[in-house]
């Protein structure tokens, strides 16, 4: 299976994705079995994605069950079992091979020996990627037994097994393990780049770290816990902007807005939650809600709601009839497309970072906050993509209590029976899209394939869209979208629109 892992490595090209770091990294796990590997795999992994550096997670023992097929006991992991080695270090141990397509990789494996680390630093520097290790050390015997009761008698290797024979199995696999297990030496692999994490966090030891991605995963690492919490999500109460239909502003709470606030109170202290942390941004309808609450509360300017710059204030329909390229544009990519004058989700999201840092620092939270923020804050949570963080449904006057376990969380919807206005917007489908005409947009030049044509007065272009499959016709730097032409093949241009004559001095 480690063969497996370094012939899909072989198979992905750096250059064939988005480079975000000066080179690709591989960052390799190391530590004995119930050490918490596969949830920081799982956890940093979320996070880098979130911040939108491309990371997938290489699990060795999926590829393990499936040239195994059915495990048997313990026997499979003895250093002596010469047959079961030729397995785990088989190239064949999957059918397929997927060709990697991110500029980072997370080897889940144990890694307990110096020779496999040694033939991975190799191999990856031969690919042209830098390697940082992540060893966990526990010695903790209640960590231990905890990982391996929440999470290991319950893989797919103990389907239908009694758990307390899983649970005597697996503490023979770990002893197996011990066996040949070398852990990364302060002097012999002083050259190599690493973070020891003791005992999930106690303490820290880190060596060679050699750029801003592997600092930042770093800095990630020293901020997560495990100790069991709970993250409520709240919006504000109802503002009179969102009675209005308006969006952003600065406006208070109204009537309705007020009642939801006494009943986020009232539910708060049926919680009886020890030492909660209750944050607000600095807008006047996140503070009014939080006043209710009867607790300390401290203010994130962080939190504020996404900035629509000239559209604050607006209505989608006004925006639509005043702005309706900018309307446009931005259901064609809701995530990265910036309000002039304003943000994008994907600002948002960078803006929310130290929030982030420090909501895994803490335990107890309550977030007081916005549509907008909301979203950001569920998709690093609840691990959604780019694509469907603009989309995820946070109504007004519900609490999203989360419960961080094992490998994500567990999400409760508590609605306090409070009623309020509809703010989500469903996504355009191509029905929507089919509808828009003549609409005035920026030309990008990366966005579309050009063709010329000219005359004395003025000098029209037709455009390709490929991205959308959209025909538009250009003058001066200004696109004028025509319509979707569903499966329109590249260069082909079968509308056009009439240009009144210009003269270009």
């Amino acid at each position: 299976m480690y063969n497996r892992f370094l012939w899909c490595l072989s198979c992905f090209s750096p250059a064939s994705v988005p480079q975000f770091t000066n080179s690709p990294t591989l960052i390799v796990m190391v530590g004995l079995p119930a050490r918490g590997k596969t949830y920081i795999s799982k956890k940093l992994t979320r996070y880098l994605n979130w911040i939108g550096v491309p990371t997938k997670v290489f699990n060795l023992g999926q590829y393990r069950r499936e040239a195994v097929q059915s495990y048997k006991s313990f026997e499979f992991f003895r250093p002596d079992n010469e047959e079961a080695m030729q397995i785990r270090k088989s190239p064949q141990s999957s059918a397929t091979v997927s060709g990697m397509s991110s500029s980072l990789q997370v080897f889940d494996a144990t890694n307990t020996t110096q020779e496999r680390r040694v033939s991975i630093v190799s191999f990856a520097k031969e690919k042209g990627y830098k390697v940082f290790f992540v060893e966990s050390i526990c010695d903790d015997p209640e960590i231990i037994a905890q990982n391996i009761t929440d999470v290991k008698v319950s893989s797919p290797d103990y389907l239908n097994c009694d758990k307390d024979e899983a649970l005597a199995d697996f503490l023979k696999r770990i002893e197996c393990y011990k066996q040949t297990y070398v852990p990364l030496d302060d002097e012999k692999d002083r050259r190599l780049s690493y973070i020891k994490i003791f005992n999930v966090g106690s303490r820290y030891l880190v060596n060679c770290v050699q750029d801003h991605i592997q600092s930042r995963i770093v800095y990630y690492l020293m901020n997560i816990h495990v100790t069991p919490r709970s993250i409520f999500l709240s919006r504000h109460g109802e503002s009179n902007m969102n009675l209005l239909g308006r969006i952003g502003g600065d406006s208070g709470l109204s009537p309705r807005g007020h009642k939801y606030a006494t009943a986020l109170g009232t539910f708060i202290k049926s919680q009886r939650i020890k030492d909660l942390k209750v944050w607000t941004s600095h807008m006047k309808r996140t503070i009014q809600t939080a006043e209710h609450l009867g607790i300390p509360y401290e203010q994130w300017k962080a939190l504020n709601e996404i900035d629509a710059g000239v559209c604050e204030e607006y209505t989608y329909e006004e925006i639509q009839d005043n702005h309706p390229e900018e309307f446009a544009l931005r259901d064609q990519d809701k995530y990265r497309y910036r309000y002039p004058k304003g943000e994008s989700y994907e600002d948002l999201v960078h803006r929310l970072e130290p929030v982030i840092m420090e909501l895994e620092r803490q335990e107890n939270v309550l977030v007081v906050c916005h549509q907008a923020v909301m979203r950001c804050l569920l998709a690093y949570l609840l691990d959604k993509t780019a694509d469907e963080l603009p989309y995820l449904k946070c109504p007004l006057h519900t609490v999203l209590k989360l419960t961080p376990v094992a490998y994500g969380c567990k999400v409760e919807h508590v609605f306090l029976n409070v009623e309020a206005v509809n703010t989500h917007r469903e996504r355009p489908g191509v029905s929507f899209t089919k509808h828009v005409h003549l609409l005035q947009a920026q030309y990008k030049k990366k966005m579309f394939n050009r063709f010329r044509k000219s005359n004395t007065d003025s000098i029209c272009v037709i455009i390709v869209v490929e991205c959308g499959r959209l025909s538009a016709s250009e003058r001066f730097g200004t696109v004028f979208v025509i319509g979707l032409l569903t499966n329109l093949p590249p260069g082909d241009v079968t509308r056009q629109a009439k240009l009144h004559p210009t003269k270009t001095g």
